[in-house]
């Protein structure tokens, strides 16, 4: 049985919360205080913990990076309203599993519940040798810039050269660190990913290198460490800027001897693997206020691939929409068929601040609340067409087109005079008067 932690200042809320969890067989503890939570996690372990966004003494960035430090395996969901997307987004760069918005639907939050642990369960144990290739759902796009992107994979896959993936926090870099290693000739030996902002200094060298049994306190039984486990194949150093200093030196010294030493031991082990690493922080900048080592750098940027955000791709974003539609088809148990034509301009226009991460979140979320054969407006959380259709991204303001504006409001609303006020940001009197100004019919 999962053991769930929910942390929200909310007593009401957490309760409910409680009680939906239970009746689906989850044990549950409820903490109303983020202060009280870090005791609790100090002294028991969860599988998953739920944690509000905005709480007072600690938020819920803090929160998270707390939580990861002090037991990584927990995966954590963010609870959050829309206006703190942007937000949510930086707590998954902390260690976060995903976020939920509120207000929380049931099914969504069983079902992410679900790929919560599926993915805590696929962790790989410390006897972890060399399993089979895993296997991933990759789409490449068709945009120019997709197209690059697909040619700098190809030409750099067959090589063993290190290579550096660059881009914000949702692109997808993952994902092309797999498909490089896919396509490579350690395609058939092992892939290990590890997220570098959860490893703490003192705990480094084992985590990499290993230790034996004894060797320092809390080493109960022997332990393989990342480049013993992947040696022949692939390791994937995600969020490598996150470092420490001391780390850095480490890591430099294995890389050019490609040899480790466990910790409590004299004996050295000979590894083959290859490096890819991932970053969304600017280490040119770290270099320069010395936080990264420029020798490590260079050792780790032989090769570097520039994954682009979505809003740059914007001729990608439906087929990736459709991509998504099929996957949340398959996981939810639905048949939605596609996308009603209102949808498309509120996808291209929208930043995307939390690019393919987020269009897939956005798809998952409206299949499930669809209740016909297409997604429509109604599915779609108001905040993202109201930072979209109507602005000047869109060509449609106010001072350019104001009545084109007031028409594309209403679409958007279907036809929902209150709904247009609002995303037109006037009052519902105002949009009268206009609309009888601009001789614009409302059915």
């Amino acid at each position: 049985m999962a053991n769930i932690l929910i942390i929200d200042d909310d007593v009401t809320f957490c309760l409910m919360l409680k009680t939906l969890l239970e009746k689906n067989g989850y044990e549950v503890k409820n903490v109303f205080s983020p202060v009280e939570a870090k005791m609790i996690i100090a002294e028991k372990f969860f599988d998953v913990v739920l944690t509000d966004m905005r709480m007072p003494e600690i938020n819920g960035l803090e929160l998270t990076a707390l939580i990861k430090n002090q037991s990584p395996d927990t995966q954590i969901i963010m609870m959050t309203g829309y206006a703190d997307i942007t937000t949510a987004i930086k707590s998954i760069k902390q260690g976060a599993f995903d976020y939920i918005p509120k207000p929380l639907n049931p099914d969504e939050v069983l079902n992410a519940i679900k790929e919560a642990l599926t993915a805590g369960s696929q962790k790989y144990p410390e006897s972890y040798k060399k399993p089979e290739p895993l296997s991933f759902s990759y789409l490449e796009g068709f945009s120019n810039t997709s197209q690059q992107l697909k040619e700098y994979i190809s030409q750099v896959a067959p090589t063993s050269i290190s290579v550096l993936i660059t881009g914000e926090s949702g692109t997808g870099k993952e994902y092309i660190a797999r498909l490089i290693h896919n396509k490579s000739r350690r395609a058939e030996l092992p892939f290990v990913a590890v997220d570098c902002g959860t490893i703490s200094k003192e705990l480094a060298a084992s985590e990499f290198f290993g230790h034996i049994k004894g060797s320092f306190t809390g080493a109960i039984v022997d332990k393989t460490g990342y480049f013993e486990s992947a040696n022949g194949g692939t390791l994937f150093l995600d969020e490598v800027g996150n470092l420490s200093y001391d780390t850095q030196i480490q890591l430099l010294r294995a890389l050019q001897e490609n040899r480790v030493k466990p910790v409590g031991t004299t004996r050295e082990i000979k590894v083959d693997v290859r490096i890819i690493a991932a970053t969304n922080e600017n280490l040119a900048g770290g270099m320069e206020r010395g936080t990264f080592r420029k020798d490590l750098y260079h050792r780790l940027n032989e090769f570097q691939i520039m994954v682009p955000r979505l809003c740059e791709r914007k001729t990608d974003i439906m087929v990736f929409a459709h991509y998504f539609l099929e996957q949340a088809n398959t996981y939810l148990n639905k048949s939605v068929s596609g996308f009603e034509k209102n949808i498309e301009p509120v996808f291209l226009n929208y930043d995307w601040p939390g690019n393919l991460r987020e269009l897939k979140n956005i798809v998952k979320r409206a299949t499930l609340l669809s209740k016909g054969r297409y997604i429509t407006i109604k599915e779609i959380p108001e905040e993202l067409y109201e930072k979209s259709v109507l602005t000047g991204r869109s060509g449609l303001s106010h001072e350019e087109d104001e009545p084109g504006a007031i028409r594309k409001a209403l679409e958007v609303a279907e036809n929902n005079k209150s709904k247009a006020a609002r995303l037109l940001k006037i009052d519902r009197k105002t949009l009268y008067n206009k609309l009888k100004l601009y001789d614009i019919i409302v059915p």
